[in-house]
């Protein structure tokens, strides 16, 4: 069930002088969506295609949803962080249905019409992860066996990769060696020399965000022992 606020995947169908038509892509079901110019991004713009054109796939919050059914969206006011978490949960929601067709067969989209009458595919098997009883609401036993142990393997088999690239430069003499005493601290990820004064750190892990947290410490450290050093730092 959509509500005013949530960010949800639209396709844009078409654009009619300053309303642009959408298809909302709701896990029940398919609705209409629409976008006023106003609603597309801020400041005057010149042209709607240079923002959305037919067949292409956006990110839209919700703003209200009319008598009619009709919802009615805003581009503008998603962030690029935003955009990119819906994206990755529909890729992620579209391997969920793979999974259950893999497992189910042709028993899989009655099954798949059952769950989404109650709630979301991608929320389904995120609940799982921490109480995998939960396939068994849907699932036979052994069917919800079979969907664990598969979502177990492809989480292990998929890793996010986190990088950053820093700059690090000082007019000490000895810069060189100081340089490889605060690089060569570094533990469990990836320098790679890209040029004079500028460095890549690497890290990966099959949970994102715990990529990302460990690359900021690692920046802080990094950060701490250039000020020591009287070096110059900076994340590009």
């Amino acid at each position: 069930m959509i509500e005013i606020g949530d960010l949800i995947l639209c396709t844009v169908e078409k654009i009619e002088g300053t309303v642009v038509f959408v298809k909302v892509h709701d896990s029940a079901k398919d609705l209409e969506g629409s976008i006023v110019v106003s609603e597309i991004a801020p400041g005057r713009i010149r042209n709607l295609r240079d923002y959305v054109v037919p067949k292409k796939k956006i990110v839209c919050k919700v703003l209200r949803i009319s008598a009619s059914g009709n919802v009615e969206l805003s581009l503008r006011r998603v962030s690029q962080k935003e955009k990119k978490e819906v994206m990755e949960r529909d890729k992620q929601e579209k391997s969920y249905l793979s999974i259950i067709k893999t497992v189910l067969g042709d028993k899989s989209e009655k099954i798949v019409q059952e769950i989404l009458t109650k709630e979301r595919i991608y929320d389904l098997f995120q609940e799982a992860k921490e109480n995998p009883k939960k396939f068994e609401e849907f699932f036979e036993k052994k069917d919800a066996e079979k969907i664990l142990e598969i979502q177990k393997t492809t989480q292990k088999q998929r890793k996010a990769i986190i990088k950053k690239e820093i700059r690090l430069s000082t007019t000490n003499p000895l810069g060189i060696e100081l340089i490889k005493e605060i690089l060569g601290n570094i533990k469990n990820a990836e320098v790679k020399y890209i040029s004079a004064g500028r460095y890549s750190i690497i890290t990966e892990s099959s949970d994102p965000k715990a990529a990302d947290n460990y690359l900021k410490e690692i920046l802080l450290k990094i950060e701490k022992d250039a000020k020591k050093k009287e070096m110059n730092f900076q994340v590009v």
